[in-house]
């Protein structure tokens, strides 16, 4: 399951990747917002990495205008590894080297085309583990280490 919000400034992006989503046969939800009427971006992203730190969604997909607003709110959340993506190569190494599991865009920064294939490239990349995988345990140490203070 792959949940998908944004904010007003990435609306438009959104509903281009739930299309691409759809079209693939991957199982996912909006989790709005539901039109471009001005909005609170943190709102959404707690929706999403909730969902997504919780383990009711396997991953998430999150745009608002520049996709850093959605980035910021999204780590915060543990087992969260949101990645904001600004082009063909970063949405690759957000998967390959990160294992990101939301996709952070920034819908008035790309365009559709840009948005519905960086997506593309995220789902079809597999995880490089190895050396990598060290490397997240170690922001899983880090994240466990900040939740005790």
């Amino acid at each position: 399951m792959i949940v998908v919000g944004s904010d007003h400034g990435g609306y438009e992006l959104k509903q281009v990747v739930l299309d691409a989503l759809q079209r693939r046969g991957i199982e996912c939800a909006d989790y709005g917002t539901d039109g471009p009427d001005s909005v609170d971006y943190p709102d959404y992203a707690a929706k999403v990495a909730g969902a997504v730190s919780s383990g009711e969604a396997e991953s998430g997909v999150l745009i608002c205008g520049t996709g850093i607003g959605m980035s910021i709110s999204a780590n915060k959340f543990n087992g969260v590894r949101a990645a904001l993506v600004h082009d063909e190569f970063t949405a690759q190494m957000a998967k390959e080297h990160n294992n990101a599991n939301i996709l952070v865009m920034g819908g008035r920064v790309l365009t559709l085309d840009q948005g519905k294939k960086f997506v593309e490239i995220w789902l079809d990349t597999q995880f490089e583990g190895g050396r990598h995988q060290n490397r997240l345990d170690k922001i899983t140490a880090i994240e466990q280490q900040v939740a005790k203070r």
